[in-house]
């Protein structure tokens, strides 16, 4: 590249501002979150990723730099082919959990049943009938914030709110809820995988070469 192609010094500079006005905005929007899934905390997320991949660009285009630190997304994430100004999108979510303590789990629905039929106590069913009157019970953002308590183990877990050009009629989807995902309607999207971690613990055992 030349140097005149280069960007500016206060380019660079002013990149950097971006990322910590950026920061700024996305601790705030943490703070304040109503929930796990807050779209004002995804919106934060998708402002500081941006800025941050900005910034490590021209850094790297100005002084041949990197910076530590790397905000993931979907591997093979289809480019965004869908409306420029959508009118209606979907919100998806996939949790995935094991059942690490079926005892635990069985346990839990018992009580839950017991409670809402004082005359018939939970009769101590298996793993099936007892996610049934758990997620009968309780919404799934409490179950994701409190699986531990009813012997899960989380997973992956993935959020993609999908953009269309209008809204589907009422219970047009309702047999088929998954199977009409198109990747290149994705606006935006949430991974979170524990494969993410081992990455960054492989990184911090090599070597940095300079």
């Amino acid at each position: 590249m030349s140097d005149a192609a280069q960007p500016t010094a206060a380019e660079v500079r002013a990149a950097a501002e971006a990322v910590k006005t950026a920061l700024d905005r996305h601790l705030a929007a943490v703070e304040g979150r109503s929930g796990d899934d807050d779209p004002a905390v995804y919106a934060a997320f998708n402002e500081l990723a941006a800025a941050a991949e900005e910034y490590d660009e021209l850094l790297y285009e100005r002084y041949d730099e990197v910076t530590p630190f790397e905000i993931p997304a979907g591997e093979g994430q289809a480019p965004y082919s869908g409306p420029a100004e959508p009118t209606s999108f979907s919100v998806l979510i996939r949790r995935d959990y094991l059942v690490a303590e079926p005892q635990r789990l069985v346990a839990q629905a018992d009580r839950v049943a017991a409670l809402h039929h004082e005359d018939e106590p939970g009769e101590g069913g298996g793993t099936a009938e007892a996610l049934g009157v758990l997620f009968g019970e309780y919404e799934p953002d409490e179950i994701a914030s409190r699986y531990k308590e009813f012997g899960l183990e989380e997973g992956d877990s993935t959020l993609w709110i999908t953009a269309a050009e209008e809204a589907p009629e009422p219970g047009e989807w309702l047999n088929t809820p998954f199977d009409h995902a198109d990747p290149g309607s994705v606006l935006h999207r949430i991974d979170v995988s524990s494969v993410f971690d081992d990455e960054l613990d492989d990184e911090e055992l090599e070597p940095l070469d300079r």
